[in-house]
C-alpha cells in the first residue's frame, strides 16, 4: 500500500510547488497545461519506479525484477497524450484549416491614403521613441533621490492617449530582492508619465502603493495573484496603462486556443487594480474606452502573416504564392480618433525591399486597414536616411508614416552613439531615393519645410489661420545660427517667425508695419508659416 500511496504525495508535493512557480491555467487548450500533466507524470514515474525497485519492494522471479502494471499504464498515459495533441493540432493547422487561418483578422481594403490619414500635425507628432523615452524616465528618476536607491524603472513605456495626448508611461519596479522585503508593506510609489511630443515627464506619486508587480514575490506577484483569481483563464501578457483621472492598472488580455496552442484569439480582458489586488474581467464588446492595448503587437503581426499567407490555400503558399504577402521586419505605433494604431508595411514572400503597401490596426477593437501605396519597405527607408550621414555613423529610429502634403512619407530620427537624436530625416514612401536630413535644434517644422521646399506654402492644414496684424513690438535673437523674429500685434498677440520664411522681407519690417500673414496657433506663441504677399 505504501508502495502506491508515497509516489502520488511526492508528486502531489513537488505538483503543488511547479504550480506556484509555473503558474499553468487549468484549460485544456492550453499547451502550459499539457506540460504540466507531462511533469506530473514524469515525477510520478521516478519515484515509483524508486520504490518499485527499493529492497523491501522487488518482486523477484529469477534475476529480473519485475514492475507493477500501474508503472505501464502511467507510461501509456503519457505517449498517449502526446500522440492526441499532435493529432488534434494537425487537425487544426493550416493544412486543413488555412481558411480559417485567413480569417483570424478582417482587413478592410477599400481605403484612400489622404482621406483617411490626417494631414500632419506638427504639434501632436510623437517624436519620442521607446528608447529616447527610456533615456528620459531614467533622467526622471536619477532626480528622485529618495527613490533611486529603492525602485527601478521598468522597460515597458506603454504608448497610450491620454487627455487626448501622446504619452508613455510606465511604473516602478522593486529595484532588487531586498528591496521588495524592504518595501512591500508601502508597495511601489508611482510611475512615470512622458509626453511623446514635447519630452516632458515627471514621477506621479501615489497616495497608495502599488502591490501586485512583475517584480513582486509570493502571492504579491503580478501573474501570481491573477493566476489565483482566474485558475481555468488563459491569460496573455499585462500591459500597464493608465484611466483619464491617472488611475494605474494592468490590462491582461484573456485568450482562446483552436487545438492546443493554435490560432490564438483574444476574448476580453482583465483590468486589474494594482493597489488593492481586485480584477473585472471585460468581454470584446464591453471593454472601457480608456483602454488602448487589448491585443498584443506580436498577435498583430502573426494574424496579418497568415491573413497575406492563407487566401489562396495551404499548398499555394508553399508552392505557387500566388498573392502571398507578409508583414515587413518592424512597427510603430500612431494615434488616431482617441486610440492607438499598428502600423507595419506589407511586402511581398520575395522580400524584395519594397512594399505594396501598409496597414494601420487598431490595438483596442483589432479592426484593421489595407492602404495599396507602393514604395520602399521601412529598413530601405532607413539605409537610405543613414546613407546621407554615413560618414557621421547615425542610426534611424524606425520610420512614422504620416501624411505631409497629402503624400505618405516617412519620418524618422538619427541618432549618435549615445542615443541621441541629431537629425530629422523626412523619405518618400513612393520614391525612397528622395531623402532630406536636417539637423535637430533647427525643429521638426524646419525640418518639413526643408523637405518640401517651395510645396511647403501648398501644405493644406486645418489648424493654419490667415490674418492681417499691425506690429507694435519686434526683436530679434539668432539660435544655433537661425535668426528669428518675435512679434508682438496691436491685441498683445505674440508671434515667431524664420528668418528663413522671407529673408528678403522681414529686416526690413518695422514697428507700425502691417503684413498678412498665415500661422499656427501654439499654446504660448503663435508660430508664423509664412507672410502672404
Amino acid at each position: 500500500m505504501k508502495k502506491q500511496i508515497y509516489p502520488i504525495l511526492i508528486t502531489l508535493l513537488f505538483g503543488g510547488l511547479i504550480y506556484y512557480f509555473m503558474l499553468p491555467p487549468f484549460n485544456i487548450s492550453s499547451p502550459l497545461f499539457w506540460i504540466f500533466v507531462l511533469m506530473l507524470m514524469t515525477i510520478y514515474l521516478m519515484t515509483s519506479s524508486i520504490y518499485s525497485f527499493s529492497v523491501k519492494n522487488v518482486i523477484l522471479k529469477g534475476k529480473k525484477a519485475i514492475q507493477p502494471k500501474y508503472h505501464e499504464y502511467v507510461l501509456i498515459s503519457v505517449f498517449a497524450v502526446l500522440f492526441l495533441i499532435i493529432i488534434v493540432n494537425l487537425i487544426n493547422s493550416p493544412l486543413f484549416y488555412s481558411k480559417a487561418y485567413y480569417n483570424r483578422i478582417n482587413v478592410i481594403s477599400d481605403n484612400d491614403f489622404t482621406t483617411d490619414i490626417k494631414e500632419v500635425d506638427f504639434n501632436a507628432l510623437p517624436l519620442l521613441d521607446k528608447d529616447s523615452s527610456r533615456k528620459l524616465g531614467d533622467r526622471v528618476m536619477g532626480q528622485m533621490t529618495e527613490l533611486v536607491s529603492q525602485f527601478r524603472v521598468s522597460n515597458l513605456y506603454t504608448q497610450i492617449n491620454y487627455k487626448d495626448e501622446i504619452v508613455r508611461v510606465t511604473p516602478l519596479e522593486y529595484a532588487n530582492v531586498i528591496k521588495y522585503f524592504t518595501n512591500r508593506k508601502g508597495g511601489v510609489k508611482g510611475y512615470i508619465i512622458l509626453n511623446s511630443v514635447s519630452g516632458k515627464s515627471e514621477l506621479v506619486k501615489l497616495e497608495q502603493g502599488m502591490r501586485y508587480m512583475p517584480s513582486a514575490l509570493f502571492n504579491e506577484n503580478l501573474y501570481r495573484k491573477l493566476r489565483f483569481l482566474y485558475p481555468t483563464t488563459i491569460l496573455g501578457t499585462a500591459t500597464f496603462e493608465i484611466d483619464n483621472e491617472g488611475k494605474p492598472y494592468w490590462i491582461v488580455p484573456t485568450l482562446k486556443y483552436a487545438g492546443v496552442g493554435l490560432r490564438e484569439e483574444v476574448t476580453g480582458v482583465v483590468v486589474f487594480d494594482p493597489v488593492t489586488g481586485e480584477g473585472v474581467k471585460y468581454q470584446n464588446k464591453d471593454i472601457p474606452k480608456w483602454i488602448d492595448h487589448v491585443y498584443a503587437s506580436s498577435l498583430i503581426i502573426a494574424q496579418l502573416n497568415d491573413w497575406g499567407k492563407y487566401e489562396n490555400g495551404f499548398f499555394n503558399s508553399i508552392f505557387g504564392q500566388k498573392n502571398v504577402v507578409m508583414t515587413t521586419e518592424g512597427y510603430n505605433y500612431t494615434i488616431m480618433n482617441d486610440d492607438v494604431y499598428l502600423y507595419t508595411g506589407i511586402t511581398s514572400v520575395a522580400s524584395d525591399e519594397s512594399n505594396v503597401g501598409f496597414v494601420l490596426s487598431n490595438l483596442r477593437t483589432k479592426e484593421t486597414h489595407f492602404y495599396e501605396v507602393s514604395g520602399a519597405e521601412e529598413f530601405s527607408a532607413m539605409a537610405s536616411a543613414e546613407g546621407q550621414v554615413q560618414h557621421l555613423k547615425y542610426k534611424a529610429s524606425f520610420p512614422l508614416l504620416i501624411n505631409l502634403n497629402n503624400h505618405p512619407t516617412y519620418l524618422m530620427s538619427l541618432k549618435d552613439n549615445a542615443g541621441l537624436v541629431k537629425m530629422y530625416a523626412f523619405v518618400d514612401v513612393v520614391d525612397y531615393q528622395k531623402v532630406v536630413v536636417t539637423e535637430s535644434h533647427r525643429g521638426i517644422r524646419e525640418a518639413a519645410r526643408n523637405y518640401l521646399g517651395d510645396d511647403f506654402n501648398k501644405i493644406d492644414n486645418d489648424d493654419l489661420i490667415t490674418k492681417k496684424i499691425t506690429i507694435s513690438k519686434i526683436n530679434e535673437a539668432t539660435i544655433d545660427g537661425t535668426t528669428y523674429y518675435y512679434l508682438i500685434d496691436k491685441d498683445k498677440l505674440r508671434y515667431k517667425v524664420s528668418i528663413e520664411i522671407e529673408p528678403n522681407l522681414l529686416p526690413f519690417i518695422e514697428v507700425g508695419s502691417t503684413i498678412d500673414i498665415s500661422y499656427q496657433k501654439l499654446e504660448d506663441i503663435n508660430e508664423i508659416i509664412k507672410i502672404n504677399k
